[in-house]
């Protein structure tokens, strides 16, 4: 594992000597100043022919698909959202020191304590300037270009995909690239089968240090190729207990291997390989990042916190047929090395596939239909399920760009 942690580090160095070699410093072009006004109303109505938690009935996540026999109710469930729906502000201003973007961005799809409302959510809070970034934008470890051209929400289970607080630097832009960052730390972890023992109640999580995430992608006219890595503290501190001692730590480790290959004019196959241990809260659609492993004859830590193995894959294909005309068919895949200890229906597997047609009637204007497939798998207890939805969407786009010249005391 050592081993595969030192090339998350080595390897984006060894591309960038050589990218940095065979690039001039870039010359950044003139530009007015502007603002971008930008964004889109859309509508999902679809039908669910089998069972999901009803806080995500507008989306297919493997991992909300019931972990029991009608956990959630009977099979079948019309529904209807404007959740998708977006607003967002971009400005550009050229200074001495470069050119200073900002991006504020939000969408109106509520989670966490919100799950399952209409409501705003922050996605982008972020501005750059120069080789330097600070706010809350896409993960380095991630790449949004793998995301289909789907109108299902959540997209692929098995992709990276995780917007997060950072401060990053960028020794080269354009398309090709190298990027790192320090980013806001954050896990979850399983109790497993002793999530009711008192003794568990004193155990905390503990954040000493930002994860540490980095990419290089080389771009070319065919495409991409790109290959991130992340690195991460994982510890929790036990300030409860006298009889045991549950204090421990972990490394959270991982490797994200994506590509983007052209084929015609806009058609495009679209590629990602991720592996690692307890990066869960960076993936798109997994559980908690730390399990519980037992320990067997050692009567003061009877258990530990271990990063949990996970897999993830995506492989779907864009195909335009014309300019109104466009279909995506493609699979994602995640698979998780549970921990002895976790229960017997926690989330092992999931499995998510879509095709669909799109039609584009005019200028900023979408409908479709989409049929998606997921899948989940248990632990240990031999359940699986899967889901089949038929999804109709309309999605309208509006963006107003505004110019002026750049004053003195802009600069």
């Amino acid at each position: 594992m050592k081993k595969l942690i030192t090339l998350a580090f080595v390897i984006p160095y060894l591309f960038a000597s050589v990218a940095i070699a065979q690039q001039a410093e870039p010359q950044m072009e003139e530009r007015p100043v502007s603002l971008e006004i930008y964004g889109f109303v859309m509508t999902d109505a679809g039908y669910d022919f089998k069972q999901v938690d009803p806080n995500w009935f507008d989306v297919l996540r493997p991992t909300k698909l019931p972990a029991f026999k009608n956990q959630f109710g009977g099979d079948g469930e019309t529904y209807f959202s404007v959740r998708q729906t977006r607003f967002g502000v971009k400005g550009y201003l050229p200074t001495s020191l470069g050119e200073l973007k900002t991006i504020f961005e939000f969408e109106l799809f509520g989670t966490g304590v919100d799950a399952g409302q209409t409501t705003l959510r922050l996605r982008h809070a972020y501005g750059e300037l120069g080789k330097f970034g600070v706010g809350q934008y896409w993960s380095p470890f991630m790449d949004i270009d793998v995301f289909p051209n789907s109108v299902e929400y959540w997209g692929p289970n098995g992709m990276v995909f995780f917007r997060n607080v950072q401060i990053r630097y960028m020794p080269i832009q354009g398309d090709t690239r190298l990027t790192f960052a320090l980013e806001r730390p954050g896990a979850s972890a399983d109790q497993g089968v002793y999530e009711d023992r008192i003794e568990l109640e004193g155990v905390k999580p503990q954040f000493t240090l930002p994860d540490f995430t980095a990419e290089y992608r080389y771009g070319q006219s065919w495409g991409y190729v790109e290959l991130a890595g992340i690195i991460k503290r994982l510890a929790w501190k036990d300030v409860g207990n006298t009889q045991f001692d549950l204090t421990g730590d972990d490394i959270g480790w991982g490797l994200n291997l994506s590509s983007g290959i052209k084929f015609a004019e806009k058609n495009m196959l679209k590629l990602q390989v991720v592996y690692g241990e307890g990066i869960q809260n960076y993936m798109n659609d997994a559980p908690v990042d730390v399990g519980v492993q037992n320990r067997p004859g050692d009567p003061v830590k009877p258990i530990e916190g271990v990063a949990l193995p996970i897999l993830g894959i995506v492989a779907f294909y864009d195909h335009y047929w014309s300019d109104k005309f466009s279909s995506t068919i493609g699979y994602s895949l995640v698979d998780i090395d549970n921990s002895d200890a976790q229960n017997p229906e926690d989330f092992k597997k999931g499995q998510y596939a879509l095709t669909n047609l799109l039609y584009y009637p005019t200028t900023n204007a979408m409908m479709g239909v989409e049929f998606q497939w997921g899948d989940r798998e248990n632990f240990s207890d031999g359940w699986s399920v899967s889901d089949y939805r038929l999804q109709f969407s309309f999605k309208y786009n509006f963006n107003q760009k505004f110019y002026r010249e750049a004053t003195d005391e802009g600069q």
